[in-house]
């Protein structure tokens, strides 16, 4: 596991994909630096490659140094967007994988949080930089507080009328489902079989969240689940001719076969609250019909 951090420890922002200017950070940074942290960025901050925070070589060089520096504790990703894979395969994880850190971010990050999975490595999927001014972020902010500095927290969410009762336990995976549809096949895919998938998603067409379903369905990844969380499923979009569900119907379609337990309506993902979870970590999760509890184990 990887140790906690501690007043007075550095940490790392930088962007692997889009790209983010130092005023969008500037409430973020005055925020660890109030946790006593101190804060470097990265030669991303501020970088401008088209859509990108800089080039990919640029993106990738920081990257790199961030993970190779002894010093940084943790590494926290700006925003993300669009752009870690185009990076992660040239990525050398050995000196990380000697002195593993934590690696922070949602969304465009999901890429990172499954490819170190495979190192048993744990991660923090999480609220980051860019949204920390935005109004209603502060309990998110607080979660991710809790688990930098090894606080233990237990999550309890209101019943829901698709909620699957039974209690699941396993490893905790998962993060934005388009992002972990592209990744199937890749060196960042990752078993999910025997641990607790929890998904995501923002501005998708509703046919498109079906075909990654279906997807996910067809590559095994949906079967041998121990539990099944769905966050927030956040502005989806429909073409003229209605596809006739909604994004938990279509989920509730093609997972209705199982009998693992399932929570909708866990508040994870593209809304002011997103609460920080810990991917790899092993915990429970029992779904009632007083509601749902997830806690680490």
């Amino acid at each position: 596991m990887i140790p906690a951090l501690q007043p007075g420890d550095t940490i790392a922002i930088l962007a692997t994909a889009r790209k983010i200017s130092y005023p969008e950070i500037e409430v973020a940074i005055h925020t660890f630096e109030s946790w006593g942290l101190k804060v470097v960025l990265g030669q991303t901050i501020g970088a401008s490659y088209n859509y990108f925070a800089g080039d990919d070589a640029l993106r990738l060089q920081d990257l790199q140094q961030m993970l190779d520096d002894e010093n940084i504790r943790a590494i926290i990703c700006g925003r993300g967007g669009y752009g870690t894979t185009r990076i992660i395969d040239q990525v050398d994880f050995a000196k990380f994988q000697q002195h593993p850190k934590w690696l922070v971010g949602f969304s465009d990050v999901t890429a990172l949080h499954s490819h170190i999975h495979n190192f048993g490595i744990q991660s923090v999927h999480a609220i980051m930089p860019l949204l920390f001014p935005k109004d209603g972020t502060a309990a998110s902010i607080e979660t991710l507080r809790k688990v930098l500095f090894g606080e233990e927290l237990t999550y309890t969410v209101a019943p829901h009328e698709l909620n699957r009762t039974g209690l699941g336990q396993g490893q905790l995976i998962g993060g934005n489902l388009s992002m972990l549809g592209t990744l199937t096949g890749t060196r960042s895919d990752c078993s999910t079989a025997g641990k607790i998938l929890f998904l995501e998603d923002l501005d998708e067409y509703l046919y498109h969240i079906d075909r990654i379903m279906v997807h996910l369905d067809r590559s095994g990844k949906l079967e041998h689940l121990s539990g099944l969380i769905i966050g927030d499923m956040s502005d989806m979009k429909d073409t003229i001719l209605p596809f006739g569900k909604t994004a938990h119907e279509i989920i509730l379609e093609h997972t209705g076969k199982y009998n693992y337990p399932v929570c909708y309506g866990f508040p994870v993902g593209h809304e002011p609250l997103n609460l920080a979870l810990v991917c790899g970590r092993e915990a429970k999760l029992e779904v009632s019909e007083q509601g749902a509890v997830l806690r680490y184990t």
